[in-house]
């Protein structure tokens, strides 16, 4: 029997209000109940980043406005068999950074059923799983130390 992890991204998603980073998080339904940030698979014969924008267009109704790859990849397996999911017994991901303009979230209400808006404090708190907390902070470091040149690079 060949185990094979499905292909997929995780997507810190943040916004830049009044020099402030506050960070989407989703309260996840589908599956298990949580907190988490964006994340979903990649389709056949489509770029990761891509599908970190597509994964983000279907799960809240943003657009990007600056993306970023990380050198950051994991793999997690399922607590139970997904039927959604036939064949795979987990996810493996690449780490991407999406900024967004703050705004009103339309969630995709099959997989979650609200969401925050939360500084790096607060949102390291209340993500549900240690693999995505530990994403949340790479990105936060990464913010911390090139926010005001990536802010004018995008100019």
């Amino acid at each position: 029997m060949n185990l094979k992890y499905r292909k997929g991204i995780f997507l810190v998603t943040y916004s830049i209000e009044d020099e402030k980073v506050q960070y989407l998080i989703l309260k996840r339904k589908l599956h298990w109940r949580g907190w988490e940030f964006p994340k979903g698979g990649v389709n056949p014969n489509e770029g990761m980043g891509h599908a970190a924008k597509r994964e983000l267009r279907e799960e809240t109704g943003l657009k990007v406005l600056a993306i970023k790859k990380f050198n950051v990849f994991g793999k997690y397996k399922y607590e139970k068999p997904l039927k959604d999911r036939q064949g795979f017994i987990g996810q493996s991901y690449v780490l991407y950074a999406a900024e967004i303009k703050m705004g009103k979230v339309k969630l995709d209400r099959i997989e979650h059923s609200g969401y925050k808006w939360l500084g790096f404090k607060d949102a390291l708190r209340t993500l549900t799983w240690p693999n995505q907390k530990k994403c949340l902070r790479i990105v936060n470091k990464w913010l911390e130390k090139h926010r005001k040149a990536y802010k004018y690079s995008k100019n």
